[in-house]
């Protein structure tokens, strides 16, 4: 179970591409997202992880403050449109929603400035991710692919995991929730929001719902296969579902590089505006081929940090897609 599970929440953070070769002289977030693929296979026209999900549609309503720490249109007081992809882990696209790999889910969000780009917000259930870097992701992926039920103990996974504190610690941090618009959503990557005077503040997003319900894995077990999948079109039916968007501020000594360290629970929390989502989309398989979520496709206001996994992400995302649609 820790192997596929760990395989699952690894599925959350890199996209892989439909090739297996692990060719040394590959740029590392190849090698990273081969790795992957070694573990869940390949399934062509789906993506490579979170294979499974659901579009829906809204708008997004800025707060005041948000405008006091980032000039960002996004953030100029007018509602944006959105488009929403909520989803289930692993490269899989026939996982039951209720399996324990499942988790972490995943939201990704493109919001639709007035200019004609998007901003996109890419994150997930998990609280922190379980490694720091990307040939640390690719040791990983490796280990659980050389761990099966026959191999030698202590097997390739045990002995990671046991130079590695920050994975079960990472696992500890996720549950299958009773409906996508009944879980919190959190940003392993630090950004920089940068007001009108210049200043510049280091953060992390949180998309926080109006109640967060986990199941226990008994009951998760017994869910219909597509439970959350039909379940987000079946409540916007009966009307809108609302996430708090917010930014944790980083606090001086925060580590902005690494998504394997959390930032303390007292950070301040800042409202950054209501994402409401009140429409499904008529046919959500052909809407999810054609949208590519990036995680550094930003605007003037917001910025990477120093966090190398930004850019990791971005390249596998773009070359994932184009891979899918040939």
């Amino acid at each position: 179970m820790m192997t596929r599970r760990l395989a699952a929440v690894l599925a959350g953070f890199a996209l892989a591409m439909p090739t297996l070769a692990l060719a040394q002289d590959a740029p590392i977030e190849e090698q990273v997202v081969n790795a992957m693929n070694k573990v869940f296979g390949v399934h062509a026209g789906f993506r490579a992880n979170h294979a499974k999900g659901v579009v829906v549609e809204g708008k997004f309503k800025p707060s005041a403050e948000a405008a006091g720490l980032s000039k960002a249109a996004l953030f100029s007081g007018g509602e944006i449109p959105v488009t929403v992809r909520f989803s289930d882990s692993t490269g899989v696209p026939n996982l039951p929603d209720g399996s324990d790999d499942a988790n972490p889910h995943g939201m990704a969000v493109k919001f639709h400035l007035a200019d004609g780009s998007d901003v996109d917000l890419v994150i997930n259930s998990l609280k922190f991710f379980p490694v720091s870097t990307a040939a640390e992701l690719r040791d990983l992926f490796l280990a659980i692919a050389d761990s099966g039920p026959n191999a030698a103990k202590p097997t390739k996974l045990e002995q990671f995991i046991g130079s590695h504190p920050s994975v079960p610690a990472a696992l500890g941090t996720i549950a299958t929730p009773d409906s996508f618009a009944n879980e919190a959503y959190f940003g392993v990557n630090a950004f920089v929001l940068v007001n009108k005077a210049g200043a510049k503040q280091a953060v992390r997003w949180q998309m926080l719902p109006e109640k967060v319900v986990h199941l226990d894995k008994a009951e998760a077990a017994k869910r219909a296969p597509d439970f959350l999948m039909a379940e987000l079109p079946e409540r916007l039916k009966q009307g809108k579902v609302e996430f708090r968007f917010k930014a944790q501020l980083a606090s001086a000594g925060d580590d902005t590089k690494d998504p394997a360290k959390p930032w303390p629970e007292d950070r301040k929390l800042v409202e950054l505006g209501v994402l409401t989502i009140d429409k499904a989309v008529a046919d959500s398989d052909a809407a999810q081929k054609k949208l590519l979520f990036l995680p550094g496709q930003l605007t003037d206001g917001i910025e990477a940090s120093d966090d190398p996994m930004i850019d990791i992400r971005n390249g596998a995302y773009a070359v994932s897609f184009s891979r899918r649609n040939p």
